[in-house]
């Protein structure tokens, strides 16, 4: 013989374990209302609610609660996508550097210097970038003025 479920229509899982012999009832210290007569277990019949002691099987399914960090694959992808673009440059970089070897004249105000073209080209673009900032910072503060 088995015992009618309790539960409302439309509800999943199983907080219980239905055997042929009855309704074994919620785990040990669970509170909730047992139905029917019961086969093997002890604690209060139809309707009542408070600590039921389960000595036959039971089974119990819900959800899970996962501890620790939650990794997010984003932030994976992210990093790989960084590394690969930091080795991407930094090879670039060396081949730059390898080929733009050969010493050339610098002419400036008052002087000429000799030096080789891969610092001239770094030194050009370093103060390249130093006017493009300066340029920002004061389009910024104008900005903020207003």
């Amino acid at each position: 013989m088995t015992t009618p479920d309790p539960r409302p229509a439309g509800t999943s899982g199983s907080d219980t374990h239905r055997t042929a012999s009855g309704l074994s009832g919620p785990p040990t210290g669970a509170t909730g209302p047992t139905t029917g007569a019961t086969t093997g277990a002890t604690g209060p019949a139809t309707g009542a609610t408070g600590p039921t002691t389960v000595t036959g099987p039971t089974t119990v399914t819900g959800p899970t609660t996962v501890t620790g960090p939650v990794k997010r694959p984003g932030r994976a992808i992210g990093r790989t996508l960084a590394l690969a673009l930091l080795i991407f440059l930094t090879v670039v970089l060396v081949l730059f550097v390898m080929f733009n070897t050969q010493t050339v004249d610098i002419s400036l105000v008052f002087t000429d210097v000799q030096a080789p073209l891969v610092l001239a080209l770094l030194i050009a673009a370093g103060l390249g970038g130093l006017l493009v900032a300066l340029a920002g910072a004061v389009v910024r503060a104008r900005r903020r003025s207003r």
